[in-house]
């Protein structure tokens, strides 16, 4: 399979006045096309960090990403986030939904900023909507939905534009052990369905067991888990 996402030796420190912390140290690893991959690590350990240099959100201090053959920090910032449209999907602990749209208006956003027409932008988000199991809630806003319901959304939302690769930070995070299965058994399901890779930070092991390749992070260093 071919490599759709990979980092060679990433690094990223901060300062915090006079000290230097560095926060990820020589990261290496690949993500095939459709591949599934889990990062475990203790609080404040860089997953976020780790996922925010994934995304091209932020840059490293030495290293790169590069997202189907493009080195992300070699790009402008406008390259970069047409990148970001086209190749990556981003799914949050919360959802981040936009509270004055509805179901279909939050999904079909990522189309839409691609300068597709709305019809076709709608059509889309429907078949993804319906994917999710949410048919019958496309005209509902975010008020109106459950926390369950709303990360369904936002996985839909990551997916419409059938994305290389989701990059998903705690996504089950907020959601009660009901709602954090069948978000999981979902996630699982499109990724067979659509082909898409998934990188997925969690702490929960029933996610992090049901990947194809579990990475752990510490003191800064990945390794397989």
């Amino acid at each position: 399979m071919s490599i759709v996402l990979q980092c060679e030796n990433l690094s990223k420190a901060f300062d915090s006045g006079p000290v230097r912390v560095e926060v990820l140290k020589n990261i290496n690893f690949n993500v095939e096309q459709k591949s599934r991959v889990a990062i475990v690590g203790a609080s404040g350990s860089g997953k976020s960090t780790l996922m925010h240099l994934l995304g091209g959100l932020d840059v490293p201090n030495s290293g790169k990403v590069t997202v189907c053959g493009e080195d992300m920090s070699a790009l402008s910032d406008a390259s970069r986030g047409r990148l970001r449209n086209q190749s990556l999907g981003f799914i949050y602990q919360f959802h981040h939904l936009l509270p004055e749209f509805t179901a279909l208006e939050n999904v079909a956003m990522p189309l839409l900023l691609r300068d597709g027409s709305i019809s076709d932008a709608e059509t889309q988000a429907k078949k993804i909507l319906s994917k999710v199991g949410l048919a019958n809630r496309v005209l509902h806003k975010p008020t109106e939905l459950s926390g369950g319901e709303r990360q369904r959304v936002a996985i839909a939302r990551a997916l419409v534009t059938h994305p290389k690769v989701i990059l998903a930070d705690e996504p089950t995070g907020n959601l009660d052990s009901k709602n954090a299965l069948q978000v999981q058994n979902e996630m699982l399901e499109l990724n067979k369905e659509l082909g898409t890779a998934v990188v997925i930070v969690t702490h929960d092991s029933r996610i992090a067991e049901s990947m194809d390749e579990i990475y752990s992070l510490e003191d800064g260093m990945l390794s397989k888990a």
